[in-house]
């Protein structure tokens, strides 16, 4: 794999650009990002996919469907690019100038959907590669080689993906649980041969344990992968513990509280841990960037449910600009604090090294 001449863009081509579904761009156009979204997916997990759609999200079930203590496939699946257009002008008229969206193989990714968003709504639009958890990849990856998952990859990003001329513009978030599965190690494993060839930062999703994401960066390091152009996806649902969250800091990873907008302290994906609000985010935040973590912190909404949205409710794309930035201010976050972690780190890591 190493060394192979790829079609498609060079990395001499990309190398300093930005790469949006319409295009290499000028970082310094990306402005204020949100760097982990899903704009048209579908989480139904495979085995109750083809049936009963179960209830639609609604007035009678809408805190069931936000917490998912009740759900349906009908919440866990967003196809419409008319409604991904509605809810990215919210995001836009709020301030949000750039979306990384995060749909990857077993999810359903629509690189061509993305376009038709960005196209009406002016908002730059990264799209991330590689595949999810190992529930929802194909079979047929069972059988396949790091070297395999690691060219396509590097394919999704320099020439297009899903059959598409639709590049990527980042690798992940590339899908780890717990345990972690020899085949997610693989995955894995060829993601980082893609980082290396492409220039291209890597989001991690990792399992639903407080060291899983230190044994993932353990992993990455040993095998050469750069942890100042890696980010660790939904601390706020994994890392509770100081001490845990600043020895992972410590790897150099970037950090990424993804889930702002989730109010609920019940998480019935793991009982055994309460979830943070929004202000115990920022308290997370605040302890990082006081230890001197500058540089490695980013923010979303990792909205993946129907109900998250305002159409039917949630809290929107458009939160983080709305309502989180002023309570920063509340809280005494500089303005350069809250450039770093919007506009600045995610500038860097998206553009091409």
């Amino acid at each position: 794999m190493r060394g192979t001449r790829m079609g498609g863009l060079t990395r001499a081509e990309m190398r300093g650009r930005a790469q949006t579904v319409r295009g290499l761009v000028d970082p310094a156009a990306l402005g204020s990002t949100l760097m982990h979204e899903h704009l048209i997916w579908n989480l139904t997990p495979p085995s109750q996919r083809g049936g009963d759609p179960g209830p639609e999200p609604g007035l009678e079930n809408h805190w069931g469907m936000m917490t998912s203590t009740a759900g349906s496939p009908a919440n866990l699946t967003q196809r419409s690019v008319d409604v991904a257009i509605e809810a990215v002008r919210e995001a836009v008229e709020a301030g949000c100038s750039t979306i990384v969206e995060l749909t990857i193989g077993g999810i359903d990714p629509d690189p061509e959907g993305l376009v038709r968003v960005s196209e009406a709504t002016g908002c730059h639009i990264v799209m991330g590669c590689g595949h999810y958890v190992e529930e929802y990849q194909d079979p047929r990856n069972h059988e396949r080689s790091v070297d395999s998952f690691a060219a396509e990859m590097v394919a999704q990003v320099r020439e297009g993906a899903w059959g598409t001329s639709v590049r990527a513009g980042i690798i992940g978030e590339i899908g780890c649980q717990n345990p972690w599965t020899p085949l997610e190690r693989r995955v894995l494993q060829g993601a980082l041969i893609a980082q290396q060839e492409t220039g291209a930062a890597l989001t991690i999703h990792p399992g639903r344990r407080q060291d899983q994401p230190q044994e993932v960066m353990d992993f990455v390091r040993a095998r050469g992968g750069d942890p100042s152009r890696t980010i660790m996806c939904h601390i706020d649902r994994t890392v509770f513990d100081d001490d845990a969250l600043f020895r992972l800091a410590d790897t150099g990873v970037v950090l990424e509280w993804d889930l702002f907008g989730q109010e609920s302290c019940l998480y019935p994906l793991n009982p055994d841990v309460d979830m943070p609000n929004d202000a115990g985010r920022l308290r997370a935040i605040r302890k990082v960037l006081d230890r001197g973590h500058r540089g490695q912190v980013v923010i979303a909404h990792d909205i993946c449910h129907r109900a998250h949205m305002t159409r039917w409710g949630g809290w929107g794309y458009g939160h983080i600009h709305k309502r989180v930035l002023p309570l920063m201010r509340r809280r005494g976050f500089s303005e350069d604090e809250i450039e770093e972690i919007l506009v600045r780190t995610p500038r860097r890591l998206l553009t091409f090294a």
